[in-house]
């Protein structure tokens, strides 16, 4: 069984940085397509990144393009989403998710991602 655990998160001032790391176990991981995800209170969850299994091909929601950087390591079985110049707007559980096979154009889809971690609160304070 595919286990994924998050941790990085916290509470940082807008303009500030922090770096999410997602830990995965229970599977060969440079197999796997990954997404980060949020979801703020009272919304639904977006999609924020996702990175191929080699890490040749990233893509980005247009809210944090420019800002925040997916990026993995797979011989320590770790993806990393450095966000920086965060925004009040950016506060969310982020979660990490794993799948098995990628669809061209379907990157964002969550219903696509078979794993996901239990989140990280992430609050940005104005």
């Amino acid at each position: 069984q595919v286990q994924l655990v998050e941790s990085g998160g916290g509470l940082v001032q807008a303009g500030g940085s922090l770096r999410l790391s997602c830990a995965a176990s229970g599977g060969t991981f440079s197999n796997f397509f990954m997404g980060w995800f949020r979801q703020a209170p009272g919304k639904e969850r977006e999609f924020v990144s996702a990175i191929r299994k080699t890490g040749g091909s990233t893509y980005y929601a247009d809210s944090v393009k420019g800002r925040f950087t997916i990026s993995r390591d797979n011989a320590k079985n770790t993806v990393y989403l450095q966000m920086n110049s965060l925004k009040p707007e950016d506060t969310a559980v982020y979660y990490c998710a794993a799948r098995g096979t990628y669809y061209p154009g379907t990157y964002n889809a969550d219903r696509l991602f078979a794993y996901w971690g239990q989140g990280t609160q992430v609050t940005v304070s104005s």
